[in-house]
């Protein structure tokens, strides 16, 4: 794809989803904004490995009930799922997606996966193969408790390359595929360059050191770090250090040195892809590659301003919950 190309590939997605967000759009009829969040803690078994899931809704599951229609959210390499998904910060603004969602009417899952949080550990390095056998042994127990097949999947950063890998290896299971801080090839990409140097360190061991300083050096890396609230990052690395200062290794090695993991041309679903405009972990030319190769015409690409890597902890995490409320409701379109 030429520069001409790449510039046309972003307008068109621009007016995509720009007259998506003036056309009215509005939530599943079923949201319930005031009414109290419920949630709920499940199992899944891969093999031995007993994998935790956390699901939140408005209102606790009733029998006869519509069903909500289920979004999964898929978490990335350095941090587990509800401190991803559904962190609480004292005194500031909603940060917890699985909150916002669920206010939108959405049955909201995550799960940790192996090796991380509250799941138990293989012993392997939880790389991106491992990630999508996860959400593999997932699906049974939201289907049984959702009564949906289907789920709309968010993934940010690795999760966002678990979650479009799960999509290309299970298009049953996926509706919609929002991707967030998501790295195709990876070239010319500052934080991608970084960890090529690290290769052999990354494949010495299953895990890796992910203590309180390189947490915080999330929010540093990129060179904004006033797009974060120091708050935010304090109780993050406190709900992270309970689960220890070392995490599996595999998706910081698989970035590292397997890019391209996913093949955009096997992705069938409609697809969001979202990149904060300081985001190190991947360039415009990187993801308009990967974009432009996507064989569904129901697809966007934005650019959220004023924000890095790590948009659902920023302080512009408004856009990123606006962008994703609009996709997830998006009307099919009508054939011809």
């Amino acid at each position: 794809m030429n520069e001409q190309d790449r510039r046309m590939v972003l307008k068109s997605a621009g007016l995509g989803v720009g007259a998506g967000l003036l056309s009215g759009i509005v939530t599943p009829a079923s949201a319930a904004p005031d009414g109290e969040i419920w949630s709920g803690e499940y199992w899944a078994h891969k093999g031995d490995v007993k994998l935790n899931l956390w699901r939140k809704r408005v209102g606790a599951p009733t029998a006869g009930e519509a069903a909500k229609p289920p979004v999964f959210l898929v978490h990335g390499s350095s941090n587990s799922a509800r401190s991803s998904y559904d962190l609480s910060v004292p005194g500031k603004a909603e940060y917890s997606l699985m909150n916002v969602l669920a206010r939108y009417g959405y049955d909201v899952w995550t799960m940790d996966h192996d090796g991380y949080g509250y799941s138990g550990s293989s012993g392997n390095n939880s790389d991106i193969a491992s990630g999508v056998a996860d959400l593999q042994a997932a699906m049974p127990v939201m289907a049984k408790e959702t009564g949906r097949q289907k789920a709309h999947f968010y993934g940010t950063s690795s999760g966002g390359i678990r979650a479009a890998a799960f999509a290309q290896a299970a298009p049953e299971h996926v509706a919609r595929l929002a991707l967030c801080a998501f790295t195709y090839k990876g070239n010319g990409a500052a934080e991608i360059e970084r960890r090529r140097k690290k290769i052999a360190q990354l494949s010495a061991s299953p895990r890796r050191k992910r203590d309180a300083a390189m947490i915080a050096s999330i929010f540093t890396r990129d060179g904004h770090p006033e797009l974060y609230d120091p708050a935010m990052a304090q109780a993050l690395i406190a709900d992270e250090m309970k689960f220890g200062n070392e995490v599996p290794s595999g998706t910081y090695l698989d970035m590292a040195a397997h890019l391209p993991i996913v093949d955009p041309a096997k992705i069938v679903s409609p697809v969001l892809m979202l990149r904060g405009e300081f985001d190190g972990n991947s360039t415009n030319a990187d993801l308009l590659d990967f974009f432009g190769q996507l064989p569904n015409g129901d697809r966007a690409f934005v650019i959220l301003p004023q924000t890095a890597h790590s948009a659902g902890y920023s302080k512009n995490r408004h856009l990123l919950f606006y962008a994703l409320r609009n996709f997830f409701a998006e009307p099919p379109p009508v054939a011809a």
